[in-house]
């Protein structure tokens, strides 16, 4: 709850600071026309990065991959869209580290570590994906395997606070 006071209040507050700042030293319609200007280039640039971040996704389902590292980096860039569209210098910079590879795949690979991205099975109590049956069904070189549903639990792993 703090953090959303910080988020939402705190952050558009210093925007609007920096913006009459950078509007005191480079005039009023520069300021207008930078911001703008970093959206349309920072438009141009998501767009680039979500077809590339797509079409690696593709091609790890085409070899039988869940493309978890592709879908975290499309969260972040529909972060960094949101965060470029959004007035303001802070929200850019960050927009565009969001959108710069380099830093973007390092931060997608720590998100997946860390647990806060989870796959949900077909045995799970809120319904899922069974992958492998897909897989096995959606690949013409697999048609001949068995496919074998059941449940799986893991006793020895504690249950998350939401699960019963």
């Amino acid at each position: 709850m703090r953090y959303a006071v910080l988020v939402f209040i705190a952050v558009p507050l210093i925007e609007m600071l920096l913006l009459f700042e950078v509007a005191d030293v480079i005039g009023g319609i520069s300021t207008l026309g930078l911001v703008v200007l970093t959206a349309v280039i920072g438009v141009q640039i998501l767009k680039r990065q979500g077809f590339s971040t797509l079409a690696r996704a593709q091609s790890r389902l085409q070899t039988g991959e869940l493309p978890a590292q592709e879908i975290v980096e499309g969260m972040l860039l529909a972060g960094a869209g949101a965060l470029l569209l959004t007035p303001g210098f802070i929200t850019d910079t960050l927009g565009f580290i969001f959108l710069t590879g380099p830093l973007r795949r390092p931060l997608a690979r720590r998100i997946i570590r860390s647990g806060m991205v989870r796959t949900m099975g077909a045995g799970s109590a809120r319904g899922g994906f069974n992958y492998h049956e897909y897989h096995a069904r959606g690949n013409p070189d697999r048609q001949s395997g068995q496919v074998y549903e059941g449940e799986y639990s893991d006793e020895s792993r504690k249950p998350l606070p939401d699960e019963d």
